[in-house]
């Protein structure tokens, strides 16, 4: 062994040597021959090539001082299904185990048993939406598999087998894999106009696919819920990365002149509560409601505090007219806004024999439904949407603002699973004397408090992960902010963002700026 050296430990395949060039002087290098260990164990090829990874385990809990007994339970846990294979990778767990103990002298690093958890669950991002949909009063899901979507839809399939199944058996849901992305918006819309509670989950390709219902749903106005678990792109992307790369693309989905409601989670708690939320959005808007997560929320396992749930909550549907209402004459015009928000009456099929039953709204209809082709009618009715889309701002989570220590004219915007990177990165920029006033945006449209944030700061570092700035872009275009206000920090390599990242690339720019300061001051 040679001398330890500060920095990682990375471990191989001592049978496969690697080049000079990949290592690093940070990373110690330890070097085990699992594939001559299972070579020697397994005559099967398939056996000696899975039971490398768990030979692999075994080496490494025997340098960091994992107990046997715990992966033995893991493993018992894991192949409760197939008992067969449990003695078979305790097997060559111990396999690596005895070799690691035999041949590799200690590395200084030792696991402590902590428990440290407190209050809080292990869950994915995917399984929380999901939990929300049901808990929002979904009863349709229609979709097509996609990564890193798909796990959402088979939660929620879960959820309604134990939630939405009555004793007798009689279930109380409806979920359909269409035969594409196409279908399953189709479905979903159509589900909506009926007046059911109805969802799809996909990916940007997916999105990519549904644009034309999209549309349908904003023009129609016609609820519909939509989790877009985004991954890296473009076209078909890499379903196994991570990035933020689909705002723009959901924002304005759709040809035309379209703005949608985005939610934008930044764990799963919030995947929770805002799987839940989107479908009263949706219903009260009339329109098609996006929850943003991202692989790494949607499939990783995320420590949050239990989910809370309100018990008095009631769903809210919006402006529907009740049979009565209509059986009174109590009807304004399918098209025309009472109270100024934009938002006029609906109804649902089948709500009264003969009054009502149509409510789909389409762009050759004036304020009372009557047929025309006038440019005026049209106008007013994109006008009237636009008016919606201003009150979805007063009704969607309003950001969370995090002050620094200090007064300061810097600030910091960013959304979504950057958060907990943020929230590090924060706390070591204000160690080393970078007093940053942070804000985390939780959905668009932007409230005013959005805006009034950006104009109360000299610089603005916009964090995101995507290539184009996507983020800062819905601000220019939306408040009219002065490019040169907001200074981009990207990552996009389909890792989850760190806080190493955050430190590097924001301490830099705010060292770089205070030097130009004190060279301007000399001179």
């Amino acid at each position: 062994m040679k001398e330890i050296v500060p920095g990682g430990y990375l471990f191989y395949d001592s049978t496969k040597p690697l080049p000079a060039s990949k290592f690093r002087e940070d990373i110690h290098v330890i070097g085990v021959p699992l594939t001559a260990i299972c070579n020697e164990a397994y005559k099967l090829p398939r056996e000696r090539q899975l039971f490398k990874n768990i030979c692999y385990v075994g080496a490494l809990s025997h340098l960091i001082g994992i107990e046997p007994a715990v992966i033995e339970q893991l493993l018992k846990e894991e192949f409760a299904s197939k008992p067969k294979l449990i003695g078979a990778n305790l097997n060559a767990f111990n396999l690596g185990r005895d070799w690691a103990a035999r041949h590799l002298d200690p590395i200084g690093l030792q696991l402590q048993r902590a428990d440290a958890v407190g209050d809080r669950i292990f869950v994915e991002g995917n399984a929380a939406a999901a939990l929300g949909a049901v808990y929002g009063g979904a009863t349709v899901c229609a979709w097509y598999p996609i990564t890193p979507s798909t796990s959402l839809a088979e939660a929620f399939t879960g959820y309604c087998e134990d939630l939405r199944t009555d004793p007798d058996g009689t279930k109380r849901y409806a979920i359909v894999q269409g035969e594409d992305e196409i279908a399953s918006i189709g479905i979903v819309v159509g589900a909506g106009w009926n007046g059911a509670r109805a969802f799809t989950c996909t990916s940007g390709p997916g999105i990519s696919l549904m644009n034309e219902f999209i549309g349908l749903s904003y023009f129609a106005e016609i609820p519909a819920v939509i989790f877009d678990v985004q991954r890296g792109g473009p076209s078909t992307g890499m379903p196994t990365r991570t990035q933020q790369s689909d705002l723009l693309l959901a924002a304005y989905a759709s040809h035309g002149d379209t703005k949608h409601v985005l939610l934008l989670p930044a764990d799963p708690g919030e995947c929770f509560e805002m799987g839940a939320l989107a479908f009263d959005l949706s219903d009260r808007l009339q329109t098609a409601v996006f929850v943003m997560l991202d692989l790494d929320i949607g499939m990783q396992q995320w420590l949050v505090p239990p989910f809370k749930w309100d018990d008095t909550k009631r769903i809210d549907r919006g402006k529907v007219m009740t049979a009565n209402a209509l059986e009174a004459g109590e009807f304004f015009g399918r098209y025309t806004d009472v109270d100024g928000d934009g938002i006029p009456f609906r109804t649902y099929p089948g709500t009264h024999p003969t009054k009502g039953a149509y409510f789909t709204r389409g762009t050759s209809r004036n304020r009372m439904a009557g047929y025309s082709e006038k440019g005026v009618d049209y106008q007013d009715n994109m006008e009237r949407l636009l008016k919606k889309f201003h009150t979805a701002a007063t009704l969607v989570p309003g950001p969370v603002i995090r002050p620094a220590a200090q007064k300061t004219k810097t600030g910091v915007v960013y959304f979504g699973s950057t958060s907990a990177a943020m929230d590090e990165a924060l706390e070591t920029l204000e160690d080393k004397g970078h007093h940053i006033n942070a804000m985390r945006v939780r959905a668009f449209p932007f409230g005013q408090d959005v805006y009034d944030f950006i104009h109360a700061h000299d610089e603005i570092c916009v964090v995101e992960q995507n290539r184009d700035a996507q983020l800062r872009s819905l601000l220019m275009i939306e408040g009219a902010i002065d490019p040169a206000r907001l200074t981009s920090i990207l990552h996009y390599d389909g890792t989850p963002i760190t806080a190493r990242f955050l430190i590097d690339a924001i301490g830099k720019r705010l060292d770089a700026r205070q030097a130009t300061r004190q060279i301007t001051r000399k001179t």
